[in-house]
């Protein structure tokens, strides 16, 4: 019986995955022109990651983009998923516990909390990169997910958007839902069990997942 719903923040809770794609693409052709792919393969992972993996002998193009990312995330939109609202009242009215599982940081989410305060009374938990000792995906995020409610991996449901996000969904023996918010869902569907292009015609289908 499912017990919890998981959420990814971007591409999941709110459509900013656009966004952050641009961004990535500036700044691969900025500092990694050989890396085309860049902004597709880097998604899913924390900041330091990136870097450690991307940048780690470049210590004034992590300044850069650093200083680049925190203007950025504070003028970017944050809207949610079309239905998403309604979804999770949905879900909480079943009697699931809802958690957000993010790899995005605090400072991220306070920008997150200052254009959207209701996010707090939307989830019950809210789990970001400080809380992880590993990256998707390795599930490392999705089990202290499940831990943080004193559930089981397959008391929970996951939705995810990237390919490194359902990675670690399957890994840590989750249900694992793909949005087709970042990638086709032709792409996404041998990762996912339920394929969604959004909420808006699932609240009424919650029984589905639960």
């Amino acid at each position: 019986m499912i017990k919890a719903a998981l959420f990814d923040l971007d591409g999941v809770v709110f459509d900013t995955e656009p966004q952050y794609t641009q961004f990535w693409i500036e700044m691969g052709r900025r500092y990694h022109p050989e890396l085309p792919d860049l902004a597709h393969v880097i998604k899913g992972q924390t900041l330091v990651q990136i870097y450690d993996r991307f940048f780690a002998s470049m210590p004034e193009a992590q300044s850069y983009i650093t200083a680049q990312l925190a203007e950025f995330e504070h003028q970017m939109t944050f809207t949610y998923v079309e239905g998403l609202e309604a979804f999770v009242t949905a879900l909480h009215g079943r009697g699931l516990k809802t958690a957000i599982v993010t790899s995005s940081n605090r400072d991220k989410m306070a920008h997150v909390y200052a254009a959207h305060p209701e996010v707090h009374q939307l989830f019950d938990k809210i789990l970001t990169s400080e809380d992880f000792a590993k990256s998707k995906p390795d599930p490392d995020c999705y089990l202290k997910g499940a831990a943080c409610f004193g559930l089981k991996p397959d008391e929970c449901v996951a939705f995810e958007d990237s390919f490194n996000g359902l990675k670690a969904v399957r890994a840590a023996g989750m249900q694992a839902i793909g949005l087709a918010t970042t990638n086709s869902e032709e792409a996404i569907r041998p990762y996912c069990d339920v394929v969604l292009k959004d909420y808006k015609d699932w609240t009424h289908k919650i029984h589905l997942f639960t």
